[in-house]
């Protein structure tokens, strides 16, 4: 028997391009050697098979490194392991754990992130043998909403998810305190019925931190029926006190609040009712609205043609248009169309639906260049920027955030205070709206063509506009002066009386 796996044989090689083929090498395989027992090399075939109908050749190839190293662990633990299905995950996680430190092999990765910063996490080894271990486990047959982990296609709601980012599962299991848990289920299946699946996860993302408080501060709490007024004030003052990373603690406390009120209505908690109070909520404090220059656009435009040719189409057009980076990546093929002679584009947008507007004859060009590329290579598609892994899909924000960035450190761009440029899809969309605002249109205009359904926004664009205007002019009102103040000399007594007092109009 051949104890090989040849990536050749592999699902994932049939869908891999020619560069990529080039790039594995000649017949690369997973080998079996070390394994001794029948029924384990078939699990591991039978694990490989799925693993591959998951991901791309590229990382297929790649898990050969873990791969091996479980394989060497396994061929250690020979005569006491003759199937991964009888084994308890956690008890041979940790006997892995040993062999890595015996073996010398850290059990932490560190790296760097595209955005700069460092990162530290379980290494890919314990990763592998984890999403081995979870591949053989007995099906979970309970409802998904007695799971710790909600599987969103698996639930019977509809799911209001972004089409441009990956939200596949909830998990519940990092509240700590089990009674609480479900609760908390409780109260997000409401929430998912009638908000999107982001907003929904940055709610867990506060629960998960009001977990955390309860777990190191009161072990004793276990359900959200012994939360009062005294705890919540406590735990307030320990937001804004002690807790870093929140960027907007307006919004966590929003989200927060909104969650509370879910579970008192799912779990009939009158408690809850009054836990917390409006003013708990700090106001909302608007950041200022950042924008690039014209020196910088040239510059991160120049780079960005040097991009593949189709991200690079998708990030001019989102400047020309002003939209947000989840509606143009949701442009639909028959988004053009003709009006009186001129072309008119219908933008579906995230949060306030759909509009039109006309644009440019050369956007629109560049738009249709951009549908015949997707046509040419995948046929009718649902989106013009498609997922090139599922072509029912948009490009993901992720891997377009990744490309970029990582373009940005190559071509080592900085923007005009010398700093590292990051990326900024939405500098675009304030760089739009503030020339709508240099041009002198109306408030309404602005909106309108900014896809806004109200004129409270236009406000900051024209703010904007104006210290962007006193800085460009600040060299012409400056010669200005000196020419009046020039035209001065010879009044005397006046002249002097207007130097001194600034009274006198």
């Amino acid at each position: 028997m051949d104890n090989r796996i040849y990536l050749k044989n592999l699902p994932c090689y049939k869908a891999a391009t020619e560069a990529q083929i080039k790039a594995i090498g000649k017949n690369p395989y997973y080998d079996l050697q070390r394994i001794s027992s029948a029924t384990l090399r078939e699990e591991l075939t039978a694990f490989v098979l799925y693993r591959s109908t998951q991901v791309g050749i590229a990382r297929i190839y790649r898990d050969r490194q873990q791969f091996n190293k479980v394989c060497r662990f396994l061929e250690r633990q020979s005569g006491r392991i003759e199937s991964l299905k009888a084994q308890e995950p956690e008890l041979l996680i940790r006997k892995f754990k040993s062999w890595m430190l015996v073996e010398g092999i850290p059990l932490t990765d560190r790296g760097q992130h595209i955005y700069g910063g460092e990162y530290v996490e379980k290494a890919r080894e314990i990763s592998y043998l984890e999403r081995m271990l979870k591949f053989f486990e007995k099906p979970d047959t309970r409802p998904e909403q007695e799971k710790d982990v909600w599987e969103l296609d698996e639930l019977d709601i509809t799911v209001r998810l972004n089409p441009i980012k990956q939200f596949k599962t909830i998990s519940f299991e990092a509240i700590v305190q089990k009674e609480m848990r479900e609760e908390v289920k409780k109260g997000i299946y409401l929430n998912l019925q009638k908000e999107a699946i982001t907003c929904v996860q940055k709610e867990m993302t506060a629960l998960r931190r009001f977990s955390g408080f309860l777990h190191e501060r009161y072990p004793s709490v276990q359900s959200f029926k012994e939360i009062d007024r005294e705890l919540m004030e406590e735990y307030l003052i320990y937001l804004k006190t002690e807790q870093d990373g929140i960027n907007v603690l307006h919004a966590e406390m929003t989200r927060f609040r909104t969650v509370l009120e879910s579970i008192a209505r799912a779990c009939d908690y009158l408690n809850l009712a009054g836990v917390f109070l409006a003013r708990d909520i700090p106001p909302h404090v608007r950041k200022e609205l950042k924008s690039y220059s014209d020196g910088e656009l040239r510059r991160l435009n120049a780079a960005l043609v040097k991009m593949d040719e189709q991200v690079a189409r998708l990030m001019i057009i989102h400047q020309m248009l002003g939209t947000r980076i989840s509606d143009t990546l949701t442009l639909e093929p028959d988004c053009l169309q003709e009006k009186s002679g001129v072309t008119i584009i219908r933008i579906r947008q995230m949060k306030a639906g759909t509009y039109e507007k006309p644009i440019s004859e050369e956007l629109a060009s560049l738009i249709r260049r951009a549908i015949a590329y997707t046509r040419e290579r995948y046929g009718e598609t649902p989106y013009i920027f498609t997922n090139g892994k599922n072509p029912d899909k948009p490009m993901q924000y992720g891997a377009i955030s990744s490309s970029v960035v990582r373009m940005l450190r190559k071509e080592n761009l900085c923007d005009d205070n010398g700093e590292p440029f990051g990326f900024g899809t939405h500098l675009y969309r304030h760089c739009y709206g503030i020339k709508l605002a240099d041009m002198h249109l109306d408030d309404w205009t602005i909106a309108r063509l900014l896809g806004h359904k109200s004129l409270h926004n236009v406000k900051y664009y024209r703010k904007m506009s104006n210290q962007l205007l006193a800085e460009e002019t600040r060299f012409i009102r400056q010669q200005m002066s000196e020419l009046i103040l020039a035209n001065l000399d010879g009044w005397e007594e006046e002249y002097v009386k207007i130097r001194e007092d600034d009274s006198l109009e």
